[in-house]
């Protein structure tokens, strides 16, 4: 049996109860774009506020906690590779700068421009998400 989400147990209880999103939101003090926000695993009630909204819901903190985690988005698995990607490049780069250069197979110019990829590639990984 699949594991509810938080925003699916909150969605769940409201309507057992025969909430609107409203009706919760002004129970909770948030508006009820918050509370959407929590039904659609956006974003996550306020820590301070989840006793109360389980007493809202008539459900146990420990099973309003119980809910499993949002399902990852397609994106971010995307742009977690690319992060790693970008990080292999610039380790690849240095250890090939370091390894050559040892080996005396590398002159200055190529290995400034291997460096210059490198470290390309790891400020690209450091890059904010935009999430």
């Amino acid at each position: 049996m699949k594991q509810k989400t938080m925003g699916e147990t909150i969605a769940a209880c409201r309507k057992e109860r025969g909430m609107t999103q409203l009706e919760l939101a002004r129970e909770m003090g948030v508006t009820d774009k918050a509370v959407s926000k929590w039904e659609r695993n956006l974003s996550c009630p306020d820590v301070g506020s989840i006793p109360h909204l389980a007493e809202v819901l008539q459900i146990s903190v420990e099973e309003l906690m119980q809910s499993g985690p949002a399902p990852a988005r397609a994106g971010g698995a995307v742009q977690e590779k690319v992060v790693l990607i970008c990080r292999c490049v610039a380790l690849a780069m240095g250890v090939a700068v370091a390894v050559l250069s040892a080996l005396n197979g590398l002159d200055a110019g190529s290995g400034l421009s291997m460096l210059g990829i490198g470290l390309a590639a790891l400020a690209l990984s450091a890059l904010p998400s935009g999430e």
